[in-house]
């Protein structure tokens, strides 16, 4: 059987160490640690780690670094397919030009084939207008179905299984 892909968005990956979410810090260590047995396949972006990098706190980009080398990781650089991709989503209003770098994570999961995006964005990413909208344009344009959600859905997803 296929492995599931996932895209860590970075929200997702900065919830590794956040103390004021401790439950979304717990759903991601419990994630993290199938991740280190290769249950899922994983992708990042360069816009992933643009954003890590933007991280203040030392101490928490450091703890963040290690945890990424513990795992096996497909690392994606934009292309001008995902730049088209991410104008094409702002074109037909689904996000806008402000959530550029959101509008790229969508891109990378859908040209890499991630099956879905592992997010804790809220307002731009893990919402229903937005999923339903990113399916839509995913279906039209061939790249197949991809769920945008948390953490502790795609845990739960796995306990159904």
């Amino acid at each position: 059987m296929k492995k599931i892909k996932i895209y860590l968005e970075t929200s997702a990956i900065s919830n590794l160490y956040q103390l004021n979410k401790p439950k979304e810090m717990a759903d991601m260590k419990a994630l993290w640690e199938l991740l280190k047995q290769g249950e899922y396949d994983v992708v990042i972006s360069s816009t992933v780690t643009k954003e890590l990098m933007d991280i203040k706190d030392k101490a928490k980009l450091d703890l963040i670094i290690d945890y990424l080398a513990q795992i096996d990781i497909e690392r994606f650089n934009l292309t001008d397919e995902a730049h088209s991709i991410a104008q094409m989503i702002i074109k037909h209003e689904i996000l806008t030009e402000n959530s550029y770098d959101d509008c790229t994570h969508i891109a990378s999961a859908m040209i890499t084939g991630c099956d879905c995006i592992i997010s804790y964005n809220f307002r731009h990413l893990v919402n229903i207008r937005v999923i339903k909208n990113i399916r839509k344009i995913s279906f039209i344009h061939g790249f197949g179905d991809m769920d945008i959600m948390t953490a502790e859905a795609l845990l739960q997803k796995g306990d159904e299984e």
